[in-house]
């Protein structure tokens, strides 16, 4: 959009004008519309100065710079009032209808007395009384200012009388109307009736250039109060796609922000004010200024909550801004410019309100977005030198009573044991204990501490040893040897535990330690042969590696079976036992066997009261189901496993667990539930840092279910999001080119056209190198598709063209014959105009044509048949468009002939389809209907008209179509 061509007329000016409307909002289009001005008032043409004025208060209006706005209004009404023949219909609407801009634009800017808005609402109801128009609109605006200023009974009648009063030309849409409606309905604390009032706009039946982006934004508070959460979330995703290219819309840019910082979206909160760094310094328009800061506060606030008060955030350029910085910085702007508006108004209302927002509590922990949002981690304190240590507070627990909870836990099995350890260890420093008591802190410390516990676990057991406790201090050295296999130390962790192992059992056998003890011992063994297994399996000795396992193993049940009725920890070890039979099997490829111990192992644990230690075998049990076909028995095993492990499943537990039950469900076509749990396992692979790798894999899933469900706007985003992590080396190949595959699909049905091709094709490039090519030629295809709406003429045509000779080679007729349909409607949008579109469509017919006569497949003879008959029907009316209205008669007439030939053959083709083919038959036979009537064959035409409705004779009326055709040839019979 240049600005330094001369614009010497008219014509000129408009074209430039409506491509400067086109231009994104923002700076550059508001100077191009100044420029734009000064040549209309080059040309001395009163009107060509009235277009500029307004088309400059357009693009005000839509940008940053509302206050610009008041100058040009200005001067337009001086120009009304002195020659309003000047201005033509259109113009004159348009005046009449921006003084409704006025009147909002006054109450954005504080410095405008309030006594000069209310002057303004008393001139807008003269004019437009003059001007014949209802005062619904003067009633919208008195509403406005009386809702902004806090005199709520005010409000409530001039909200009464606005409804009441006719619309008319100058009611703003239905849409805009609706969310001032509805938002009125939430000032006044009903959040329930202003979501029914937002309905319509929500659903689509009306829209405008700003809606239902300000809905979508409006209605994210009141959802997440009324806990309806996934819808909250999918407004988010859907309306923050609307509103982000649009750099007019601030305060609903601003209600997003909120949305992520009451729903533990930090995260995403702060990317989004980084895409925005002038929304903290744009003074065009104060309120939604006020509104952007007073969200800021909150959100700073909340990092601050969170530890994170010391993080860098995005904020006013220039320089570099914690989130207590910004936090301050942001309130203190926020008041200042609610003050201002106060002052103004003559009452505390804003301030109340902008107040009220910041302090805001969460209304949700965290609502998974299925976007990669990752909780920001606190930022770590500067050091400081030590305090001296306080005085115990009276009311915390002393060291006996930590070590006696750290006791019951771990006696139970019970979770957070390790936790309470610590905890007792803390308050143990410096203090000097009994032997015992230093043995269990140490042995519980070296557990926590996992391979850089070894050599805690030799001190434990010199402790338990001092302490009396022998067959303790065995078990403390196994579970060190046990340790020391899994950090690859197998051959010397095996020959420590083979000494520990006969140790036990003679001290068992003098009675001189307990089965407790014994039993941990000869476990440790078990777990250390079943991890020789587990690296040598592959080895020669597999076999041996694998009886010697299992002899181990069987040791365990000899020593524990029965006696876990009375004693948790000996119902464990036969439940983990059973488990490791269960691992044994498998690899013997006994799965039946397998998932049979599987479930003894589960049965084990759930009867002793430890349902988190089942989790383990329960994603095995849901693996073996899968494998054997059985996925109900599957999806249950994953259901019990979610359900069993409950909070204590480690987030990446968690999240391929959802990952699986998203993928089961979603199979059986229960896509809604699927998307939660897909949902789920984003969120929880995020929380794991496994954003790049399982939740790629599940943000992948989720789109794909998001778009099955016609959530086009929400899976684009989350595709989006999902492409940044996916990689062929990680995901594989196919997992790219599907989720590009479907945000085609997606940005298709939003109208992206472009980007849809751009997505497509480079899925196509991928696949270009694939064994089979069908998706590769579906690909291209689908680009065509999309180049062609973008209005990419010639990319098209190469796309389709390429597409159209992997048809062929696939032995695809049928997509071949569409691909050269496409081609020739194209050829006669480009360059290769009517002769080149109709030698493409010629051969549309001759390739389908030859491909039905050497069809020998019933079924695909009927396929050919039926895309025959599409073919002679586009034929026909391409034929009928090629020729241009100033043709030669006798050209339009041989082209009229020709498209007629072909309609007929059309007709005729699709009513050898019966039933199925009514409604194409009486298509082809109206449009020929008309081209003989434009021939001047008035009976031809009359007898094509009766043909359709004695075709119509016996056919239901409720049919739409039927109902068309009918008035159709009645409307033909006439001519």
């Amino acid at each position: 959009m240049g600005g330094t061509e001369r614009i010497t007329d008219f014509d000129a000016l408009r074209r430039a004008l409506a491509d400067n409307a086109e231009q994104p909002e923002g700076p550059a289009r508001n100077a191009r519309a100044e420029q734009l001005l000064a040549a209309a008032e080059g040309l001395n043409i009163p009107l060509a100065v009235i277009e500029a004025l307004g088309h400059q208060l357009k693009v005000y209006n839509y940008s940053s710079e509302k206050g610009k706005m008041f100058v040009p209004f200005a001067r337009l009404l001086r120009m009304w009032d002195e020659r309003p023949e000047d201005f033509d219909e259109y113009e004159a609407h348009s005046l009449h209808w921006v003084f409704k801009w006025m009147s909002a634009g006054m109450l954005d800017q504080p410095h405008i007395p309030l006594a000069s808005i209310e002057k303004w609402l008393g001139e807008m109801a003269h004019r437009y009384r003059l001007a014949g128009y209802s005062e619904r609109a003067v009633h919208g605006a008195e509403f406005s200012v009386a809702e902004h200023i806090g005199d709520l009974a005010r409000a409530e009648r001039a909200y009464a009388a606005w409804l009441a009063a006719d619309r008319d030309a100058m009611a703003d849409c239905h849409a805009c109307e609706l969310h001032g409606q509805g938002t009125w309905q939430v000032t006044r604390g009903r959040d329930t009736e202003a979501l029914e009032l937002w309905r319509p706009v929500l659903e689509g039946e009306f829209a405008c250039a700003h809606e239902p982006h300000t809905v979508l934004a409006s209605s994210l508070a009141p959802l997440l109060r009324l806990g309806r959460v996934d819808e909250a979330r999918g407004h988010h995703l859907r309306g923050f796609r609307l509103v982000r290219p649009m750099e007019s819309m601030r305060g609903a840019y601003a209600d997003h922000v909120e949305f992520c910082a009451l729903t533990g979206n930090e995260a995403r909160a702060l990317e989004l004010l980084a895409e925005r760094p002038a929304y903290f310094t744009d003074t065009g328009q104060p309120r939604s200024r006020l509104d952007f800061l007073a969200v800021v506060a909150l959100l700073m606030d909340r990092l601050a909550e969170l530890g994170l008060a010391g993080q860098r955030v995005p904020g006013p350029a220039g320089r570099a801004w914690t989130a207590a910085e910004l936090a301050g910085h942001a309130r203190a702007e926020a008041l200042e410019l609610a003050e201002q508006f106060d002052r103004r108004n003559g009452t505390a209302y804003v301030g109340e309100r902008t107040r009220a927002r910041m302090a805001q509590r969460p209304l949700a922990d965290r609502l998974p977005l299925g976007v990669r949002t990752v909780r920001p981690a606190p930022v770590a304190a500067p050091p400081v030198p030590p305090a001296p240590p306080a005085p115990e507070a009276a009311d915390s627990p002393g060291l006996p009573a930590l070590l006696a909870e750290a006791r019951r836990l771990s006696e139970s099995l019970l979770p957070h044991a390790l936790e309470a350890w610590a905890a007792a260890a803390q308050a143990a420093e410096g203090v000097e204990l009994e032997p015992r008591d230093g043995a269990e802190l140490t042995d519980h410390e070296a557990m926590a501490r996992g391979p850089e516990g070894v050599e805690l676990f030799e001190r434990a057991a010199a402790l338990y040893t001092e302490a009396g406790d022998l067959g303790e201090a065995l078990a403390a050295r196994a579970r060190g040897a046990y340790v020391r296999a899994l950090t690859g130390e197998v051959d010397a962790a095996l020959e420590a535990v083979t000494g520990l192992y006969d140790e036990a059992l003679a001290l068992y056998a003098d009675e001189a330690t307990g089965l407790r003890q014994t039993a941990s011992v000869v476990m440790s063994r078990a777990r250390i042969l079943m991890r020789c297994v587990h690296e040598g399996f592959a080895q020669a000795d597999g076999a041996e590696g694998l009886s010697r396992a299992e002899q181990a193993v069987r040791e365990v049940l000899a020593l524990v079976g029965g006696r876990g009725a009375d004693d948790v920890r000996l119902a464990a070890r036969d439940a983990e036992a059973r488990g490791m039979l269960a691992e044994l099997a498998l690899l013997r490829g006994d799965g039946g066997r397998a998932a049979e111990l599987f479930r003894r192992a589960v049965d084990g644990y759930l009867s002793a009261g430890l349902p988190w230690f089942a989790v383990e075998y329960e994603a095995q049990l849901a693996a073996l189901a899968q494998q054997a076909g059985d996925l109900a028995g599957a999806e249950r095993a994953l259901r019990s496993a979610l359900e069993h492990g409950g909070p204590y499943l480690e987030p990446v537990g968690r999240a391929q667990l959802h990952l699986q039950l998203a993928e089961l469900v979603g199979g059986r076509g229960e896509v809604a539930e699927a998307a939660e749990h897909a949902w789920q396992a984003a969120h929880w692979a995020d929380e794991a840092g496994a954003s790049g790798t399982l939740g790629g894999w599940a943000r992948q899933q989720l789109g794909g279910l998001l778009l099955r469900q016609d959530r086009c706007a929400e899976a684009a985003e989350v595709l989006e999001s999902a492409l940044a992590d996916l990689s062929a080396e990680t995901h594989g190949d196919g997992a790219v080119v599907q989720a590009r595959w479907w945000l085609g699909d997606c940005l298709s049905e939003l109208g992206d056209h472009r980007a849809a091709a751009e997505h497509r094709l480079r899925a196509a490039e991928i696949a270009r190198l694939w064994p089979e090519q069908q998706d590769h030629a579906t690909l291209a295809h689908l680009a065509g598709e999309s180049l062609s709406k973008a209005g990419l003429v010639e990319e098209a045509d190469q796309a389709y063209a390429r597409a159209g000779e992997l048809w062929l080679a696939l032995g695809n007729a049928p997509f071949r014959v569409r691909s050269l349909r496409a081609r020739g409607w194209l050829a006669l949008r480009g360059d290769g105009g009517a002769e080149d579109a109709r030698e493409l469509m010629a051969r549309a017919v001759r390739e389908c044509e030859r491909a039905l006569a050497a069809a020998a497949d019933p079924v695909a003879r009927d396929q050919l048949g039926i895309e025959l008959a599409h073919t002679h029907r586009q034929f026909g009316d391409l034929l009928a468009r090629s020729v241009a209205e100033e043709a030669e008669d006798g050209v339009i007439q041989a082209a009229f002939e020709a498209a007629l030939v072909q309609l007929d053959r059309a007709a005729t083709l699709f009513g050898t389809l019966g039933a199925d083919g009514l409604h194409d038959r009486t298509g082809a036979e109206l449009a020929a209907g008309w081209l003989a009537a434009d021939l001047g064959r008035s009976a031809e035409a009359a007898a094509r008209a009766r043909a359709v409705l004695a075709a119509y004779e016996d056919v239901d009326e409720a049919d739409d179509t039927v109902r068309a055709r009918r008035a159709e040839a009645a409307q033909l019979l006439e001519q």
